[in-house]
């Protein structure tokens, strides 16, 4: 009896170490989608608090490690390097906003000057042309750099996060507005697959698959494809009921309507409270009570919905620690930004050099974490 009571727990202590020994990732230990939101959400919320160029690129680094490590090879997970590619475009448009319309801030390194457009009197405080300043295009670079560094953020998010498991997740109340969302976000990854197999096909018979005649072959099968699979989707959607509502009472409807309308304008009020001095003070109780009344809200407009969720993704230690990472890294620096903001935000005039800030680069370097807890994905394993 003492051998077999030994060899459980053995076999206990075994299961719980494979358990955490970067498993690969299936139907029963997937991630659940909310956790990697709410990592990337903090990592951008990192970089809004900040516009150095150092502690930017590592935030677009760490991202870039944890998707390579974690993303899979399903066609929504390729929408990385369109993010990329336009957190690149947004760039490239802001330094040349600042190179043919100016920039407020004074400098005295004069880089270029370009004809100057004459412009009317009533357009004033506008010109077209100019000096074109050394510090004027560090500020916009700095500028830059923190919007690209959102938009990449929300690529990584988009990239490791399901949609279709993503609605699974969504309170009742939402689920209709869920599903036009995952079809926008699903829509556009499955044109650039059917894209790409058409045009290897084409290659492979030997026709042309560029220029404006290859464009046509293949962007009408494409259209085509797309258009009977929103079809389709109809289809199954009109069959398996979606759409039926349950008959709540009146009072409930109207206290629905209530709780979130009024949850909403107390997140507004609070988060305007937050993001001012002057509100300070109450802009946390403010949107802590919205919060609440919004999720009450939610919570009786979901008795309207019939549908019922079949093998429910689980919120584990390992979503509480990748969601936990992003939190950290967002609050750690939101503190340092209050504790120390000339090391967040370093000035172009005088023109000098950038540097990096020990704690919080190594609060960024949290957001790692996820690369090493949560499970791999089936490709590399």
């Amino acid at each position: 009896m003492g051998t077999m009571t030994a060899a459980t727990a053995a076999d206990r202590r075994r299961a719980r170490r494979d358990r955490w020994a970067q498993p690969t990732a299936n139907r029963t230990n997937a991630l659940h989608p909310g956790a990697w939101w709410l990592w990337a959400l903090g990592l951008g919320t990192a970089a809004s608090r900040t516009t150095n160029p150092l502690l930017l690129a590592l935030l677009v680094a760490v991202s870039a490690y944890v998707v390579a490590a974690r993303r899979t090879s399903a066609p929504w997970a390729r929408s990385y390097n369109a993010f990329v590619r336009l957190a690149l475009a947004v760039l490239g448009i802001r330094l040349g906003f600042a190179v043919f319309l100016g920039s407020p801030i004074p400098g005295t390194h004069t880089v270029v000057v370009l004809p100057e457009v004459p412009l009317p009197h009533w357009a004033q405080g506008i010109r077209v042309g100019g000096r074109v300043t050394a510090e004027g295009l560090v500020f916009a670079l700095y500028d830059g750099l923190k919007l690209a560094t959102l938009l990449i953020c929300v690529g990584a998010a988009n990239t490791l996060a399901n949609p279709a498991r993503l609605l699974k997740s969504l309170p009742g109340a939402l689920y209709e507005a869920g599903v036009a969302v995952v079809v926008a976000l699903t829509f556009a990854p499955n044109l650039i697959a059917d894209a790409q197999r058409l045009r290897a096909a084409r290659r492979l018979r030997g026709r042309p698959d560029r220029g404006l005649r290859g464009l046509l072959h293949v962007g009408l099968p494409v259209l085509e494809g797309a258009l009977e699979r929103s079809v389709a989707l109809a289809a199954a959607m009109d069959a398996r009921g979606y759409g039926r509502s349950a008959e709540v009472p009146p009072a409930v409807r109207r206290t629905t309507a209530a709780l979130t309308l009024g949850g909403l304008v107390g997140v507004c009020a609070g988060t305007y409270g937050l993001l001012t001095a002057e509100g300070g003070g109450y802009g946390l109780p403010v949107l802590g009570a919205g919060l609440a009344a919004a999720l009450g809200g939610l919570w009786l407009g979901g008795r309207r919905s019939l549908r019922t969720r079949y093998r429910p993704d689980v919120w584990g230690v390992r979503a509480w620690l990748v969601a936990g990472c992003g939190v950290a890294v967002a609050a750690l620096l939101i503190v340092s930004a209050a504790y120390d903001p000339a090391a967040l935000h370093p000035g172009v005039v005088p023109l000098t050099a950038p540097a990096l800030p020990l704690l919080p680069a190594a609060a960024i370097l949290l957001g790692l974490l996820p690369a090493f807890v949560s499970p791999a994905p089936k490709e590399s394993a």
